[in-house]
């Protein structure tokens, strides 16, 4: 069963990825794509962490609602 719910994990995440266009932004590069997260993780890793956590967790709810509203 844990197995099955990875799976599924990883399969939602590169829904994330894909959401975010950046499969086309980065012409599906997927070193660049990785580069991107590398850097974003680096980030949260700072002092700015909370501060850079709420601005993409208010970025993300927008693209999630902007989604849905033109679904």
């Amino acid at each position: 069963m844990k197995r099955r719910e990875r799976t599924r994990q990883l399969i939602e995440l590169g829904g994330l990825v894909a959401k975010a266009d950046l499969v086309e932004l980065t012409g599906d590069d997927r070193a660049v794509i990785l580069g991107l997260l590398v850097e974003a993780a680096a980030t949260i890793r700072g002092e700015a962490r909370e501060q850079q956590l709420l601005l993409w967790r208010r970025r993300g709810r927008r693209a999630f609602t902007d989604a849905i509203s033109a679904g």
